[in-house]
């Protein structure tokens, strides 16, 4: 029987350029979301590579169906919350809808306020040539920049599905073109969402930049779960790349019931629980 060690705090910070030589070197980037303090706090200890607060907060903070209604308030607020907490993770921040599609000034002002207010490392944004000139803005001002290709969530509206993107050879083919894109741009990395593995193992083979897959198979260069399904603290969604590694649900269900049960028993508190 394996015994996982704790990690050990020492190791030197993340960086875009430590994620640079952790592909060359064929080492795995682990990557989840993370969203507020204490959730950082752990995550970080545990040894997580990349920290990403990101847009899904959403989904599994705010109970909303998409990310589309996330302002860019709300993220620097979750971002800040997750920085203070950090001492080796890099922290990549979504940009919401909104505040970089089209507008490339746009787009420079709110990562710089991303940047600036909640002290992160790095943004990451949705989309190939469409956003192009808001990525070589952003990263103009010195703003590290992720990408994100294949099934981008803010664009819901205009696919009208979930399901897995560039199955067709015309999409694939952009989704490379993208890929070279934004490298060439300055991207430190991209993550490739919902697409054929073999698809995405041929962009990480294609670009010197870190690849990481969610739902895109084990050829990339790293993996990035949403850290509530991940633990099983939602339990409505279940794709099939999703990996449960607790039932924090259900675990936290019980312990709610036997604090109520104690409490109503007039078990809790007890004589050496009192002053």
């Amino acid at each position: 029987m394996s015994v996982h060690k704790p990690f050990s705090t020492q190791f030197k910070r993340i960086t875009t350029h430590r994620l640079f030589e952790m592909k060359q070197k064929g080492e795995k980037i682990a990557m989840l979301t993370g969203y507020d303090y204490s959730m950082a706090q752990m995550l970080d200890g545990a040894g997580i590579d990349i920290i990403l607060v990101g847009d899904s907060a959403s989904n599994v903070m705010a109970g909303n169906e998409t990310t589309v209604p996330m302002s860019l308030d709300h993220m620097i607020y979750h971002a800040s919350s997750v920085v203070k907490a950090v001492q080796r993770a890099l922290v990549v921040v979504d940009m919401p809808f909104g505040t970089y599609q089209g507008n490339s000034r746009k787009a420079l002002s709110s990562a710089i306020r991303v940047m600036k207010e909640s002290g992160a490392h790095s943004v990451k944004m949705e989309g190939g040539s469409e956003i192009i000139d808001s990525v070589e803005r952003v990263l103009s001002a010195g703003v590290p920049v992720m990408g994100h290709l294949g099934l981008t969530p803010q664009s819901i509206y205009k696919f009208g599905t979930y399901t897995v993107r560039a199955r067709e050879e015309e999409e694939a083919e952009k989704l490379i073109e993208d890929a070279i894109l934004l490298e060439k741009a300055g991207c430190f990395g991209i993550v490739l969402e919902k697409i054929p593995a073999k698809l995405a193992t041929k962009v990480a083979q294609t670009v010197q930049i870190p690849i990481i897959g969610i739902g895109a198979g084990n050829g990339v260069d790293g993996q990035v779960l949403v850290i509530h399904d991940m633990l099983g603290i939602t339990k409505a969604f279940s794709p099939r790349f999703l990996r449960r590694y607790a039932d924090l649900d259900g675990i936290m269900t019980e312990a709610v019931q036997n604090y109520i049960q104690d409490v109503k028993s007039s078990d809790f508190p007890n004589e050496d629980e009192c002053y």
